[in-house]
């Protein structure tokens, strides 16, 4: 009667054990599935999602298709959200010098690391002057540069009152972004840096989206101070 009990315990350790380690397996391939897992704001974390990002832009640029560009597009603005939040958790890791193919800019940025911004200039141009308070959703009259030309927009994810961040442009720089798909522009200062031309916070797309789009494909992008 002994031996027979001891055989049941056996048999109920091993399938609680078994258990155990199917749960740790499915646990383990959740957090591989995501790219960024509850690593949070841990360097090794973020630069395991960013590379991720960049091998799959990488590959989407040496094999393009139809939907190659909204791919990267797409891919970009994550790329530009992690490498924000890699410097406000102080990565240093040089994570696109691992990826073939990744350190090509999208969208005129540096895919990266974002660039250290520049002082504004001191005397912007007399002929473009900035919009002293643009009003919200339709922000600015005069027209300025056209730059950045084919150029997709998308959002920072910050928050706060209206404004961008870019790569391209140096802190101050005001910039008139305006969504073709319905006419509808904000002019905004950019503060912070990005990898990309242009990003704009949450205030600032919400100006111009489309209702539960993400991106603005057809987007004109001006220099107006």
């Amino acid at each position: 009667m002994y031996r027979t009990r001891q055989r049941k315990m056996s048999s109920t350790t091993r399938k609680v054990v078994l258990g155990a380690s199917a749960l740790a397996l499915a646990g383990g391939a959740f957090a591989v599935s995501t790219g960024m897992s509850s690593a949070g704001e841990n360097c090794a974390g973020l630069d395991q999602a960013l590379r991720q990002n960049l091998q799959f832009i990488a590959g989407q640029r040496s094999a393009p298709d139809a939907q190659s560009e909204a791919r990267i597009a797409n891919r970009q603005a994550v790329v530009d959200l992690i490498n924000q939040r890699r410097v406000v958790a102080g990565c240093n890791a040089d994570v696109a010098g691992e990826v073939p193919g990744a350190a090509a800019p999208v969208g005129g940025g540096q895919a990266t690391k974002p660039p250290v911004a520049k002082p504004p200039a001191a005397n912007p141009p007399a002929a473009n002057p900035p919009a002293a308070n643009p009003p919200a959703g339709n922000a600015g009259t005069g027209a300025g540069e056209v730059v950045c030309k084919g150029s997709t927009v998308t959002l920072s994810g910050e928050a706060g009152a209206p404004f961008a961040s870019s790569g391209t442009f140096p802190i101050g720089t005001t910039l008139k972004v305006t969504n073709l798909d319905n006419n509808k522009s904000t002019t905004v200062k950019v503060e912070t840096t990005s990898g990309s031309c242009v990003l704009l916070n949450n205030a600032a797309f919400e100006q111009v989206r489309e209702p539960g789009k993400f991106l603005i494909r057809r987007a004109v992008i001006e220099r107006v101070g």
